[in-house]
C-alpha cells in the first residue's frame, strides 16, 4: 500500500510585506510614520496566503520568534473578509485570507508576541476588488448590446 505524501505548505513571496524597519531618528527632529502597508489587492473568490516578515524587529535576536497571533479584521460584516487560517514560520506570520466585499479596504491588525518577550502590533492594508468577470445572469438588465447594468460595487442588476 502506498503511503500518502505529506505536503509542506510554503507561503507565497508574492503576498509577503516586511515590517517597517526601526530607524533612529535624530535628536531635535520630529519623526514622521512610515506609510501603511499594504498587501496586493485580491478578488473576493481569492483564498490567499498573505505574510508579515518582522525579520527587522528581531535584528540581534536570531534565535527568536513568533510565538502567538491574534488577529483582527476591520470592518467585521456577515460577507466581509474572512480569516481562514493563522501560522508563524519563524519570523513570518501567515494569515489565508478569504472573500470580502468588492470595493472595500479592509484593515488587518495583527498583534504578535515572541518567545523572548517582544510584542508587535502592525495593521496592513487589503483592498478586495472584482478582478475576474463573474457569469452574467439570464435575467440581467440588458441596457444595449452586450453592456449590462450594474450597481456601484460592479454586480449586475436583475430584473
Amino acid at each position: 500500500m502506498a503511503t500518502p505524501a505529506i505536503h509542506v505548505s510554503k507561503p507565497s513571496s508574492a503576498r509577503t510585506v516586511l515590517l517597517d524597519a526601526f530607524i533612529p531618528v535624530p535628536r531635535g527632529s520630529t519623526a514622521v510614520a512610515p506609510p501603511p502597508l499594504n498587501w496586493p489587492t485580491k478578488d473576493p473568490n481569492d483564498v490567499l496566503d498573505y505574510q508579515l516578515n518582522i525579520s527587522p524587529a528581531l535584528i540581534g535576536n536570531e534565535g527568536d520568534s513568533i510565538a502567538t497571533l491574534d488577529v483582527f479584521i476591520t470592518p467585521d460584516n456577515p460577507g466581509d473578509l474572512t480569516l481562514n487560517e493563522v501560522q508563524a514560520d519563524g519570523p513570518s506570520a501567515v494569515l489565508w485570507l478569504s472573500g470580502g466585499q468588492a470595493g472595500t479596504v479592509y484593515t488587518i491588525t495583527v498583534i504578535i508576541s515572541t518567545i523572548n518577550g517582544r510584542a508587535l502590533q502592525r495593521s496592513i492594508l487589503l483592498p478586495v476588488l472584482l478582478l475576474s468577470v463573474p457569469p452574467i445572469p439570464p435575467n440581467a438588465i440588458d441596457i444595449t448590446a452586450g453592456v449590462v447594468l450594474t450597481d456601484q460595487n460592479g454586480n449586475p442588476v436583475l430584473t
